[in-house]
């Protein structure tokens, strides 16, 4: 295949939240209360949004995208120093058109990437306000804005099981595809998959074909470190915490109670699955008959629900896509992490295709990895607004060659803004 000819589906970008947002969304009799932009307390040259007396969802190494390197930390940042893509829709398809990227999901970055966020806030009905807003705003507004462009994958406020149904149903009136939900929720004070506090938004997103997206991060704290453990450790170790998402999903019943719901292992990785289901697939055959161990529907294998259930999710990962017939060739799929400091952006073609053609990939199975098995794992036609050949990295880059993808400095970008908004 040659990489112009490849259609690219990222299932797991990001987004910071445009300026507008709840100035569009929010409830107008809240409005006196709607999240603000501020000036951070942290750095009075930025700014942060402010929500109950709280600053939430500070931007720092989640909007590095074509920062020199050297620029790149935890401080938070404000728009004026953020590449333009990273918050305003129209400059993040332009983006995407340079980087051969069809369509992306959009992973919150104020409410949390699961609303963890907002559940952690002390007024609930402010909190369940601003997971509507932002509904409103990433499945509503901006798919409709840009058809075909955007996977639509919502929160819900979990911290309320009948308000999560009931915004279930919504989302999927609206179209939404997921929901990002903390992939360890007892790791933000919540009851885990096997208490059956999820099981009415398991079943309201059975209903629908909804996927559930368990994106990393939530559960760090999961893994003890020694004190004075740098940040290597954790952005090293991230994919344990997706073994243990699934884990905790596989052994909770959850599939025997609903047989069709769907988990995808958002930015989790490939390497770990093989050697987990090696585990336990041994495990239940040398096991489970003396601890009495019942967890997987009937007449199925641990392998087979994974297959049938997940979707393992990869940024690069040459050495996984080894293991991929021990997987499941319909169970893995690519993703880009933009704008944040694992992106490919905008040399993702490059990289991906390297690494497919170093596995031996076959067109068919570069078609799966790259756009088909998110298609079919999530319910959704990629090519219902836009033709598959004018959806392809060489169709969409033909039209950003005005786009500038060179590396630019955080005072560039003010120097940018301040003129464009004096």
């Amino acid at each position: 295949m040659n990489i112009d000819d490849m259609v690219m589906v990222s299932i797991d970008d990001h987004v910071v939240e445009p300026a507008d947002i709840f100035e569009k969304h929010f409830p107008k009799s809240l409005m006196d209360q709607a999240p603000t932009l501020t000036a951070n307390p942290r750095n009075p040259d930025v700014q942060a949004w402010l929500f109950q007396g709280q600053v939430v969802g500070s931007s720092g190494l989640n909007a590095v995208v074509s920062w020199p390197k050297k620029e790149w930390g935890m401080d938070p940042t404000g728009y004026a120093e953020m590449r333009p893509g990273v918050y305003d829709m129209g400059m993040r398809v332009r983006d995407m058109d340079a980087n051969g990227t069809l369509a992306a999901t959009l992973f919150a970055t104020f409410p949390g990437f699961a609303g963890t966020h907002l559940a952690s806030l002390p007024d609930k009905k402010l909190s369940l306000a601003a997971c509507k807003a932002f509904n409103d705003w990433v499945v509503g507004e901006v798919p409709d804005t840009f058809p075909g462009r955007f996977l639509p994958l919502g929160i819900i406020p979990f911290f309320d099981q009948a308000e999560s149904v009931k915004e279930i149903h919504r989302l999927a009136a609206m179209g939404c595809r997921s929901i990002s939900i903390p992939e360890t929720p007892y790791g933000s004070g919540f009851p885990d998959f096997k208490s059956g506090y999820w099981d009415p938004m398991f079943e309201a997103c059975s209903e629908h074909n909804i996927v559930q997206s368990l994106h990393i991060g939530g559960g760090f704290s999961l893994i003890k470190r020694p004190e004075g453990f740098n940040l290597d450790d954790m952005m090293v170790l991230t994919p344990l915490i997706s073994t243990i998402a699934a884990n905790d999903v596989l052994l909770s019943g959850v599939f025997q109670k609903f047989p069709d719901l769907k988990f995808a292992m958002s930015e989790g990785g490939v390497g770990w699955v093989a050697p987990w289901l090696d585990r336990v697939e041994r495990h239940i055959d040398n096991q489970s008959e003396w601890l009495g161990s019942s967890f997987l529907p009937a007449g199925m294998t641990a392998t087979e629900v994974w297959r049938k259930n997940f979707l393992a999710c990869y940024i690069t990962e040459p050495s996984g896509l080894n293991n991929r017939d021990r997987l499941g060739i319909d169970t893995i799929a690519w993703e880009c992490d933009y704008p944040h400091s694992d992106s490919t952006w905008p040399r993702s073609p490059e990289i991906l295709k390297e690494e497919l053609d170093a596995a031996e990939c076959t067109d068919e199975e570069i078609d799966k990895i790259t756009f088909a098995n998110v298609a079919k794992f999530f319910d959704w036609d990629p090519f219902k607004h836009i033709a598959r050949e004018d959806a392809t990295v060489g169709a969409l880059r033909a039209r950003a060659g005005d786009v500038d993808t060179r590396e630019t400095s955080k005072l560039e970008y003010r120097r940018r803004y301040e003129l464009a908004n004096s």
